[in-house]
């Protein structure tokens, strides 16, 4: 069962989830977390902050203030103990002092920075289930198994994730059996062993891994929409869920635009054959969306719509293309050599277009366009001296 931000953003609302996982008396979850609302955001502000404000305002900064209150009134309003979080509070203000000492936030960094909203939540969490009587045990998912590439702030999981995870957490459960709480979207970089994120969303992912890692019956994504919707409901106020998926078309749309699941999920989902269903944490009467590996296709005319925003083209045209071989395949060898992912293409004799997915254009776009065109012009003159 996992939770997003808004889901688990107040004390009533993790008092509702509690309820919520007791609602299902025959069964021991897995659960996990996000960061409580606009936590990760809120850290990313007062890491870019940091930047330009000196050591001795770090402190006072708005964003760290508002992170301290949310969490420690949290705890008070659920009767919790604030020592809980003091240590991840006290290390997070050293973090930004850091930050503020280099004046640089890398991408390494940035990832550390944002691990202390999901590390605060499950603590909180976890201990008002074990107040309301419900056994559970907390976990960082970067020391639970999650073994990860080191492409800081969008990796990729490592096949030893699944074994590892499911060691652990079968032999934890046979020594003491209590309910998992799990952050989302972190691991540990396999090579430099520090804190990694899956990207924005990549708690889902985390979800799917750990369901296809234990073999689970199902795995629910409680969000706060009734499941994956026609279109987005800020387009047209009229869309409606559709109840049915199969993981290949729940992974286009996510890929294309649609925010509810991130576009990798699906995949170990679809290995692993575990169905998946989405739900809403504030109307859990609601049927969701269900996502498995097949469905009758026999009425279905159109699924849904997405759309996607800030799209980079690019158009190549040039007639000395014309008749020759080899063009395409050094075109994409200069995207692979520059780490951009292309979404789309369209080709004729003396044209290329295509689409850059804005998620691997980093925040030197600029940059990185300019060398993508001049490693493009240099190829058509090598293919016009030819």
């Amino acid at each position: 069962m996992k939770f997003g931000g808004s889901s688990v953003a107040s004390a009533e609302r993790m008092r509702e989830v509690a309820d919520l996982i007791l609602s299902f008396p025959e069964e021991r979850p897995v659960v996990m977390l996000s960061a409580m609302g606009k936590t990760t955001n809120k850290l990313l502000m007062a890491g870019e902050k940091a930047v330009g404000c000196g050591t001795t305002n770090v402190s006072e900064l708005d964003e760290l203030s508002f992170v301290k209150e949310l969490h420690l009134g949290t705890l008070d309003q659920l009767g919790l103990d604030r020592s809980i979080i003091y240590g991840l509070l006290d290390e997070l203000e050293q973090l930004l002092k850091g930050i503020a000492m280099m004046k640089e936030l890398t991408l390494r960094t940035r990832d550390y920075l944002v691990s202390f909203g999901e590390c605060m939540s499950t603590r909180i969490f976890t201990a008002l289930l074990n107040k309301i009587g419900v056994k559970a045990r907390q976990y960082d998912t970067f020391d639970l198994g999650f073994i990860t590439t080191d492409d800081f702030t969008n990796v990729d999981i490592l096949e030893a994730t699944y074994p590892a995870v499911a060691k652990r957490l079968h032999g934890d459960w046979i020594n003491d059996p209590a309910i998992p709480i799990v952050t989302g979207f972190l691991g540990k970089g396999w090579r430099s062993g520090a804190i990694t994120t899956l990207g924005r969303g990549g708690s889902d992912l985390t979800a799917t891994t750990i369901g296809k890692a234990l073999g689970l019956r199902e795995i629910q994504v409680w969000k706060d929409v009734d499941g994956v919707l026609t279109c987005d409901r800020n387009i047209h106020p009229k869309a409606k869920p559709v109840p049915y998926f199969t993981f290949d078309e729940a992974a286009e749309l996510a890929y294309f635009g649609a925010q509810v699941l991130h576009p990798q999920s699906m995949r170990p989902a679809r290995e692993g054959d575990v169905p998946v269903k989405v739900k809403n944490s504030y109307n859990r009467r609601a049927p969701g969306t269900l996502i498995t590996k097949e469905r009758d296709m026999s009425k279905t005319v159109l699924t849904s719509i997405v759309l996607k925003s800030n799209i980079t083209m690019l158009d190549i045209v040039s007639t000395r293309m014309l008749g020759q071989y080899g063009f395409l395949a050094k075109v994409f060898s200069i995207f692979e050599d520059l780490g951009i992912s292309v979404d789309c293409v369209a080709t004729s004799e003396v044209s290329i277009s295509l689409t850059l997915d804005p998620s691997k254009l980093w925040s030197c776009e600029l940059v990185q366009l300019k060398n993508v065109w001049a490693s493009i012009y240099s190829l058509l003159i090598s293919f016009s001296c030819q």
